[in-house]
């Protein structure tokens, strides 16, 4: 009997033993991402993944965390990302990071780094503080398989290459295939190239995201576009930062949303993305569909339906800093010449002198930005960079939780994080992200709903949002009241083709 006295007593003495984490955060209200009611409960981190969920009254740990209440949020992924752009040489991601985002997503609009074996693997010698995935660009693929002028039809045998391109891309990781048909060199693409690039995607189990050819004039053709390209192929399809940007398609978007449920209910997977502002950033040269710049018509059709000389203002122009952070009206007053003359004149100058521009724009209204946001199957993208006039890359999300949340009421708490979470990591088939769970990656977000604001502007838009107190991405805190900690624990995150 006496022999198994030591065995029971080795028994007792690790009952008794606390469980052990690296992190505990105790109190918090917990949105879990799935969409699920919020719960005081607390949540424990060990390496990178979440270890415990529950009372861990008993448990201990190397940091205990009192949350107060706060928020603890799956880390929120930005399904449409430019905050690759300058990456490397501000590592420590501020615009994501103050605004909880942990995951972003690059390679939109047509443009990706390529090859994505290299980018991938540099990532991993030298890591940020957030993950990254990324798609491969179509004007990317383009500008590499083209010999000669790119304004034109491709060849048969440059669509082979770009194929072959792109399964090598798919094989390295890309989430999928993007597209900017609104873009060059895309946009002098033919909708079969496209369909023959998507083919390759849907044969690695990949997906589609499209800058659609027109977010305008030719909008309701553009839909149709994406619609075949998913029902020819099979892929699921994305609209990239969905618009009504046209005056004659404000109000529309009942009569979109049921052109997008017809589709899903024919069984095409068509999805969204969008970000919360009536404004967008782009090139002067978006205004020209036709891309006839001397066309005066065109100009005077884009100054009046699309936006208005006081509603763009100029991002950037490299032959004349100046007209930085000034409305097209002012410039043309400056210029002493009307508005749609200086439009056409801003961009001969920019192409003759091999310059730079961009704009921003307002084209939207508030109504259909709200029905984009409430369709079930839009999920959010900054669509911003940590540089650029634009607000949305430091603002987008944390503008979801001040606006639609706390002032207006468009969505409780929870449904917003699922859509900033669980939905996106579930449409974009990213793994063990998105959700708080048992054994997904510990990428987290602590936050007061009460406080949590956008602060970024047309005038100021590098300013820091605030309320969001720390985040964690794979286990590490890269964010704590207000500052950067200097860890860089970013992944980049492969799809595993089939």
């Amino acid at each position: 009997m006496k022999r198994f006295i030591p065995l029971l007593l080795i028994i007792i003495l690790n009952a008794c033993q606390k469980p052990h984490y690296a992190v505990i955060v105790r109190g918090a209200l917990v949105i879990d991402g799935t969409g699920s009611a919020g719960q005081l409960i607390d949540v424990a981190i060990a390496g990178d993944t979440i270890a415990a969920i529950g009372d861990l009254s008993r448990a201990d740990a190397d940091e205990i965390i009192d949350a107060g209440g706060q928020v603890l949020a799956p880390g929120f992924i930005d399904a449409h990302s430019h905050h690759d752009w300058g990456m490397q040489g501000m590592r420590d991601m501020p615009a994501c990071v103050s605004q909880g985002i942990t995951t972003i997503v690059v390679g939109q609009d047509g443009g990706s780094h390529i090859p994505l074996r290299k980018y991938f693997a540099d990532m991993e010698q030298q890591p940020v503080a957030v993950n990254v995935a990324s798609y491969a660009g179509h004007n990317t693929l383009r500008d590499s398989a083209i010999v000669g002028p790119y304004n034109r039809t491709s060849t048969p045998e440059e669509i082979e290459r770009m194929k072959i391109m792109l399964a090598e891309e798919m094989d390295a990781g890309a989430l999928g295939l993007s597209t900017g048909l609104e873009y060059d060199p895309g946009i002098y693409s033919k909708p079969d190239e496209v369909v023959a690039l998507a083919s390759v995607a849907a044969s690695k189990g990949s997906r589609y995201i499209s800058h659609i050819r027109s977010e305008d004039r030719y909008f309701w053709k553009a839909i149709h576009e994406i619609i075949r390209i998913g029902s020819l192929t099979g892929i699921p399809v994305q609209i990239s930062h969905g618009k009504l940007a046209m005056r004659s398609l404000w109000g529309k978007s009942a009569e979109l949303m049921a052109r997008l449920d017809s589709a899903r209910n024919a069984g095409i997977e068509i999805t969204a993305d969008v970000y919360p502002y009536t404004y967008w950033h782009s090139s002067m040269t978006v205004l020209f569909p036709g891309r006839d710049f001397k066309d005066r018509k065109e100009a005077e059709l884009a100054l009046t339906e699309i936006t208005t000389p006081e509603g763009v203002i100029m991002d950037h122009y490299s032959l004349d800093t100046t007209y930085a952070g000034k409305t097209l009206a002012q410039i043309a007053a400056m210029r002493k010449a009307d508005a749609p003359k200086t439009l056409m004149d801003l961009i001969a100058e920019v192409e003759q002198k091999n310059g730079e521009a961009s704009i921003i724009a307002t084209s939207m209204q508030e109504a259909d930005i709200r029905a984009w946001l409430s369709w079930p199957f839009t999920v959010i993208g900054s669509d911003g960079a940590g540089v650029g006039r634009h607000p949305r890359g430091y603002g987008a999300f944390t503008k979801m939780l001040r606006q639609y949340v706390r002032e207006e009421k468009l969505f409780t708490l929870e449904q917003a994080i699922h859509k900033m979470t669980a939905q996106t990591s579930d449409q974009l088939n990213i793994p063990k992200r998105g959700r708080i769970a048992v054994g997904q990656f510990a990428d987290l977000v602590l936050f007061d709903p009460e406080t949590v604001t956008d602060r970024s502007t047309t005038k100021k838009p590098q300013l820091i949002s605030t309320g969001v107190t720390r985040v964690w991405v794979n286990g590490s805190m890269v964010w704590h009241e207000g500052k950067s900690t200097g860890k860089y624990p970013g992944r980049p995150l492969r799809h595993i083709s089939k």
